[in-house]
């Protein structure tokens, strides 16, 4: 059976206060419509139609990679007007999903519950009971068998269907043909003079066609979004199932109210996150991990038995296994840790490689650099990589101390083995072995032996 999916997403969204199309509000760093297009996958749609129209081609554009049918609506004139103007793109498909842009938490689950309720040609509807109906079409039944009879618009109910609690979500599935053939049918003589979605229920109880309902597990799942207060409440509830998920595959969270995931997170065992820990866009995370407060991770993979103190952003980045970050480190784009690198407060590295046990302790920069193994970086040093209109970059070989308060201008190459004096600039090569001392003129000493620590007996 192939399944077509309509999304409507054409209001304005008045009460966000935003020149924003409503659906492109981020949840989770994601827009409200791309939770729902995401969702509509899941459910192997053979065709997804977008039905916009405030904002212009800004809700097309911002999807501009996907293989989404967008269909314009000029005049909003209902829900029913609406998905008329997606039916052409429906023309082949068995069944129809009607789906709604700003309501972004609906599982794929409720939603297969839901078609298979509407398997054999009846009209299935999404309906939840709410303590607070209030602005809700209700689900008008039979009082004598509960059969669900019609749909009234708060707007145009009585007192006594004021008072009923179930309501209709919108999210309903029909036959492609029966759908197209109501909708056709479709008058505007109601209080809002719109083409109500809703009242092809009465016209499908008039020609005997069953009217099913089902619920969902959770409530959050049919809420839509009309303010900022309302995109809120849904952004906590999305964090609330994130961090549960997490925690039931072993991720401990110190806090689970305060752990923000606006992307994927895959994580080995015995992972342990502190509080107010944002993961963005796809982050890999091995096992034995421990992550400390107040750290953003965006698109990052951080290997085996790695400590991340308190107050680091890493992007773009990959950390080594064993290795120990921060606290207050920034690891910018392309930096690439190997094994047992050390990297420590208020310490930047950008587009740089830094081979196995190298360790870059206190107060430095380091961009557009290849380290070797075991490297010491001094406090205070920077790579100067760029001359205000072009980058350089910055070779430092294994085994090279550099001393504290060192500036090495780029393009420059220290050697295996070397030695750089404290408060030193460097501007050309160092040799392998050499001792380089600039705090008068630049001095390369051959042969030179550092000194080696004493061992203890």
């Amino acid at each position: 059976m192939k399944l077509g999916v309509v999304i409507l997403a054409a209001g304005q969204g008045t009460r966000m206060k935003s020149d924003l199309p409503k659906v492109l509000h981020p949840l989770a760093d994601r827009p409200l419509l791309g939770h729902v297009i995401a969702t509509a996958r899941q459910l192997e749609a053979a065709r997804i139609a977008v039905v916009y129209g405030h904002g212009g081609d800004r809700v097309p554009r911002a999807f501009a990679d996907s293989d989404l049918i967008w269909v314009e609506q000029a005049e909003q004139l209902g829900t029913g007007h609406a998905v008329q103007q997606a039916m052409p793109a429906m023309s082949d498909m068995d069944q129809v999903l009607v789906l709604y842009g700003d309501v972004p938490l609906t599982s794929a689950e409720t939603l297969r519950g839901l078609m298979g309720a509407a398997e054999g040609g009846s009209l299935a509807l999404l309906t939840v009971d709410l303590d607070d109906p209030h602005g809700y079409g209700r689900i008008i039944r039979d009082d004598a068998d509960g059969r669900v009879l019609r749909i009234v618009e708060q707007k145009d109910a009585s007192a006594a269907e004021l008072a009923i609690r179930e309501i209709n979500t919108g999210i309903l599935v029909a036959s492609r043909e029966r759908l197209d053939s109501w909708l056709g049918a479709l008058e505007n003589t109601n209080a809002q003079g719109e083409y109500y979605l809703t009242d092809i229920v009465a016209m499908a109880v008039a020609e005997g066609v069953s009217v099913q309902s089902t619920q969902p597990g959770d409530r959050f799942e049919v809420m839509g979004v009309n303010d900022r207060r309302q995109l809120s409440q849904l952004e906590r509830r999305y964090q609330y199932l994130a961090a549960d998920r997490l925690m039931r595959q072993g991720v401990a969270l110190r806090d689970p109210a305060r752990f923000d995931l606006r992307g994927t997170l895959t994580a080995g065992q015995d992972v342990e996150i502190d509080v107010n820990v944002l993961i963005e866009g796809d982050v890999r995370l091995g096992s034995n991990v421990r992550i400390g407060p107040n750290t953003v991770i965006r698109n990052s993979r951080i290997g085996d038995d790695v400590e991340i103190f308190a107050n680091c952003v890493i992007e773009d980045a990959q950390v080594g296994d064993g290795g120990r970050i921060g606290p207050f480190s920034r690891l910018r784009p392309q930096t690439e840790l190997a094994d047992q690198v050390h990297v420590g407060n208020f310490v930047e590295i950008k587009k740089s490689t830094v081979a196995h046990g190298s360790k870059i302790n206190h107060l430095a920069y380091v961009g557009d650099t290849s380290i070797g193994k075991a490297v010491n970086i001094g406090a205070g040093t920077i790579t100067c990589n760029y001359d205000g209109a072009n980058k350089f970059r910055t070779v430092i070989g294994d085994d090279v101390f550099i001393g504290s308060d060192t500036q090495l201008v780029a393009p420059v190459e220290v050697g295996a083995g070397a030695t750089v004096g404290a408060g030193s600039t460097i501007t050309r090569d160092v040799p392998e072995n050499a001792l380089a001392l600039s705090r008068v003129k630049q001095a390369n000493i051959g042969g030179w032996e550092r000194p080696r620590k004493k061992r203890q007996e």
